[in-house]
């Protein structure tokens, strides 16, 4: 009997501190007034770049974007109260890790994109921002035979750098 009645004292003290609701970071780093983000077709300034990559990225980013906040996207530019759009500007492999012989052990895929993010806090504000990621692979390995897998990283991090820019309080 002393443990129960133990049990419900406890119980009823840690109740009281419990807190009533979970909130998360994303819950309260945007403005209220922001439901709807449209992204506008991603261009390509990238000589080297495969054409279908803005259009992948652009996938991406609505599906990141979607699944890691409180946006939901918009029909079109107009409904937005975020709009974003970017250019794939580089795109290109280099040697890293040289070994004896100066042949290197890996090659790095970068990729760099220019975003301007526009929305209507205190009146219309933009960003403008750079994201540039990479994604090693080893020397033996052909580009063209990896670059699908690498793409894919090098994306969720660029969505992950656009997230983090919006949660911001810029």
């Amino acid at each position: 009997m002393k443990k129960l009645a133990l049990a419900l004292i406890l119980l009823t003290a840690l109740t009281g501190c419990w807190p009533k609701t979970f909130m998360s970071p994303i819950d309260t780093s945007m403005p209220e007034d922001w439901k709807k983000f449209y992204i506008t077709p991603l261009e390509l300034s990238a000589a080297t770049a495969p054409s279908n990559y803005p259009a992948n990225l652009s996938e991406s980013l609505r599906s990141g974007i979607q699944n890691n906040t409180r946006l939901k996207l918009a029909s079109g530019l107009e409904d937005a109260q975020v709009k974003i759009s970017g250019i794939v500007s580089g795109y290109n492999t280099s040697p890293i890790a040289i070994q004896q012989g100066d042949l290197a052990a890996k090659n790095r895929l970068t990729v760099s994109v220019n975003f301007t993010i526009i929305t209507p806090s205190k009146g219309l504000e933009k960003m403008e921002f750079t994201s540039s990621r990479f994604a090693d692979y080893e020397s033996n390995e052909q580009l063209v035979d990896v670059e699908t897998r690498l793409l894919e990283s090098i994306n969720q991090q660029v969505v992950q750098d656009v997230i983090n820019k919006l949660l911001s309080n810029w």
